[in-house]
């Protein structure tokens, strides 16, 4: 029998003071009622009942046993209320992880106005270019640029992740302006170590993809130090075109072969999976699907 059930039942037969309107109570029968009182007892080696051919009363362990019975029944039926709402209201603490780029330039905006939207939803937000552990560091969804592999979380693909390439027009006129991919080879090429690939780079032109190899004499895990390098005149630099995309337009950064850009990265939206995930968790998914490829 279930233990929790078999306290129920003690608590009601102590409040309705017999077997019998407990049993009436709960809709079983007292026979049975008198077996969950009888397991209670043998688990605990105890008497909880006194009772007599006309009366039934507490014993001591009985009556302490019964206000914690009562307490840990209120409990959970608080928690199962607590449970109930997070699935039908969009309450409660979203714990998310996405690469920082992509975390300050394009998540944040968006999630700010989820959470307007819906106030009873707090969200707790880890920016972090390495790949998470969903499990052990407790994240109920993840943003992740590259591969995903197979780990056996749900995996909803967004946009691509576009890259540019670019460095500062100081840089280019003591180097010389890559006319073709080729030239890249004499340049000083850096980019970011998260990343693999970083020796090989992939480069979709007017006749498709071409591969040159580079040596990159700077490898970074900081997409905004890749920036500073870039504007420190050190050479080109690869990296997210929302990193580099203002410095461009404002002319600190030079785009260098506009032709051929960077393939780009893929990026999804990985959870795991759940027959019924809660109301905030799957109203945050909609909401961040509809955004991203709304915005591309």
């Amino acid at each position: 029998m279930d233990r929790l059930t078999s306290m129920a039942v003690f608590v009601q037969v102590v409040e309705k003071g017999s077997f019998v309107a407990a049993a009436a109570h709960m809709g079983i029968s007292t026979t049975m009622v008198g077996k969950h009182i009888r397991q209670l007892e043998e688990r605990l080696q105890a008497r909880l009942l006194a009772r007599t051919t006309r009366r039934q009363g507490l014993t001591e362990i009985g009556r302490l046993f019964y206000e914690r019975c009562r307490r840990l029944l209120a409990d959970a039926d608080r928690a199962e209320a607590l449970a109930h709402h997070m699935l039908t209201e969009p309450a409660g603490r979203l714990r998310i992880s996405a690469p920082v780029v992509f975390g300050n330039h394009i998540l944040t905006p968006w999630l700010t106005r989820f959470m307007t939207q819906h106030p009873e939803i707090e969200t707790e937000v880890v920016l972090s270019d390495r790949k998470v552990d969903l499990i052990e560091e407790h994240f109920e969804l993840v943003f992740r640029i590259g591969e995903i592999g197979n780990d056996g979380a749900v995996a909803r693909a967004l946009p691509d992740y576009k890259l540019v390439l670019a460095a500062s027009p100081a840089y280019l006129a003591r180097a010389g302006t890559p006319r073709s991919p080729v030239d890249l080879a004499r340049h000083n090429c850096f980019g970011f170590s998260q990343w693999q690939g970083n020796s090989t780079w992939r480069l979709n032109g007017p006749h498709g993809e071409e591969r040159v190899e580079v040596k990159p004499r700077l490898m970074i895990d900081s997409g905004e130090s890749v920036r500073q390098a870039a504007l420190a005149d050190f050479g080109i630099a690869m990296h997210a075109g929302i990193l580099l995309g203002e410095d461009i337009a404002d002319g600190r950064l030079i785009e260098v072969l506009p032709d051929y850009r960077p393939a780009p990265r893929p990026m999804h939206l990985v959870y795991l999976p759940d027959r019924q995930q809660p109301l905030k968790l799957e109203l945050f998914i909609a909401y961040m699907i509809a955004a991203l490829w709304g915005r591309n």
